[in-house]
């Protein structure tokens, strides 16, 4: 995974999805308290000799509503060392913010995923330049309601028998049988079926399109089966009920006994009390995601987080470099884990972290490694 991390990393010349809740959190003197409860470590010393008490300004955060905790996190932490600063973290989704960002709306974009060609050259079009940082390793977690007692662990097969184009319309679990045991023979790859499923409504709710988390979860599982299988459009099936908030998901997902979907696995943790996460099995056995399983990349649904930072922004925002410099050399390394208090994710591994730092610190080269 660090050697993942140091390969995505991009120091980007120009311009170079998720789940969400549209909702800003807002910290920082003289706007308003957050709308959103903060989750995080307690506040972290600032770094080097730099005062941040006498700092003014405002920054604004929009994107990825699963890096939006960590985001949030980071806000609070320096608004209590730089109360002149009000930092404002929505999470709309990772294509949301992109959009805003891409146009000169934010000054930084989260995002649960990488940015596509498509909106680099929405960034280059409006001249707007960034820096690309991985702040943490996220795992999707299947999941369904902690009443599903007949459902433990599901292959990639059965994930895309469940939820891909050719499930259109089935409403009960049993209805994927058959298809699965015809996709396991054209992908025996990618994980053994779990066939006959259960007689059980199945009612799905996951993110929709604008989320990087529904892009990563297409990427990872649902096109790997597709090619496989021969489909001409390996995609998510259309019905079924998709939201950009995460809460509203696992709201869904625990009010129905044969529910089935895919989140982050922070928003799983907090929540075990009313969904259950599911193993999955990409080829190599069932794995159950946690914090070691992600790391490792043993979790077969792994993935980067990333903050993207608008170079503009730091030529005309005197408060944004000192909140980068924050949430790079603190925040990623005290406020992400599964200590109490911290925000539930993988925290990058000390070669990832000394990466991402780097990057960060060379941003004025105007030097690109990688794509973008």
């Amino acid at each position: 995974m660090a050697a993942v991390a140091a390969g995505a990393l991009v120091l980007a010349a120009c311009g170079g999805d998720d789940d969400g809740d549209a909702d800003a959190a807002t910290t920082g003197a003289p706007t308003a308290e957050p709308t959103a409860e903060p989750t995080g470590a307690p506040s972290a010393e600032p770094t080097g000799d730099t005062d941040l008490s006498s700092l003014e300004g405002s920054i604004f955060v929009s994107g990825s509503s699963t890096v939006e905790p960590i985001s949030i996190a980071a806000g609070n932490a320096f608004a209590d060392m730089a109360p002149g600063v009000a930092v404002t973290v929505e999470g709309p989704g990772t294509g949301d913010g992109f959009a805003k960002f891409c146009n000169g709306e934010t000054d930084i974009s989260d995002a649960s995923r990488p940015i596509k060609g498509s909106e680099v050259e929405a960034c280059e079009a409006n001249g707007i330049e960034f820096v690309e940082l991985a702040v943490a390793v996220d795992g999707l977690s299947v999941i369904t309601s902690v009443e599903n007692e007949a459902i433990g662990c599901l292959s990639f097969v059965d994930l895309y028998a469940l939820l891909g184009m050719e499930a259109t319309g089935f409403g009960n679990w049993s209805d994927a049988t058959a298809n699965a045991d015809e996709f396991a023979a054209a992908a025996p790859d990618l994980g053994a079926v779990h066939t006959p499923y259960p007689d059980l409504d199945l009612t799905v709710t996951a993110p929709g399109e604008e989320s990087g988390t529904f892009d990563t979860f297409v990427e990872l599982v649902v096109a790997e089966v597709g090619e496989a299988v021969g489909a001409d459009d390996p995609n998510v099936r259309p019905d079924y009920t998709a939201s950009p908030n995460d809460n509203v998901i696992i709201e869904g997902i625990s009010a129905n006994p044969g529910s089935l979907g895919w989140v982050g696995f922070a928003f799983v943790e907090e929540n075990l009390d009313v969904v259950k996460p599911v193993q999955v099995d990409g080829g190599a056995g069932c794995v159950e995601p946690t914090p070691e399983t992600i790391a490792s990349g043993e979790f077969p649904i792994s993935r980067l987080l990333y903050i993207y930072v608008s170079t503009n922004a730091l030529d005309e925002n005197p408060a944004l470099a000192p909140f980068v410099d924050f949430y790079v050399n603190e925040a990623i390394t005290t406020m992400v884990g599964a200590e109490e208090g911290q925000v539930p994710y993988v925290a990058l591994d000390g070669d990832a972290i000394a990466a991402t730092q780097q990057v960060w610190a060379a941003r004025e080269t105007g030097t690109r490694d990688g794509g973008g």
